[in-house]
């Protein structure tokens, strides 16, 4: 099985929108048993909150569920314990980096490393901003999500 971890700053609105994707797509997919998706935050300060209500409601739209999703920090035993980190932009890519073991750090990539149209754009984080923001980095998750399904099989 290949274990996945989706990696943004907080955990409450980039990955944890790109892991309920993932997780729809892989189970649509057939590949459930192949692959497996978790998420987490490089400076999750809040462990087991629930996704932004902003983010819920995007993702509900259309058709992915939260279901058991809550934020975490990520831990020094998640570079092991995981065959491929997704950093969601630049700036979380070089946090991985800077906490990563040495023997793992070929484990982090972008999250749009095999997106064709964008080729490793940052997904940006719709924090501050609006629905329309969830919207855009909604989009960015599906695309990111097939482009690494795609890679995968």
């Amino acid at each position: 099985m290949t274990k996945l971890l989706i990696v943004c700053m907080g955990n409450i609105c980039r990955s944890p929108m790109a892991h309920a994707v993932f997780a729809k797509k892989i189970s649509n997919a057939g590949l459930s048993a192949q692959i497996s998706v978790e998420s987490a935050g490089t400076h999750a300060a809040r462990g087991g909150e629930r996704p932004d209500p902003r983010a819920g409601s995007s993702l509900s739209r259309r058709g992915y569920a939260v279901g058991r999703i809550r934020s975490r920090r990520i831990e020094v035993e998640d570079f092991q314990i995981f065959d491929l980190i997704l950093a969601m932009d630049s700036e979380n890519l070089a946090d991985l980096r800077k906490s990563c073991p040495q023997e793992f750090l070929a484990k982090i990539r972008l999250f749009m490393d095999f997106e064709e149209q964008s080729g490793g754009e940052n997904v940006p984080d719709p924090y501050y901003g609006n629905a329309q923001g969830f919207e855009r980095v909604l989009d960015l998750c599906e695309a990111g999500v097939d482009g690494w399904i795609d890679r995968l099989r």
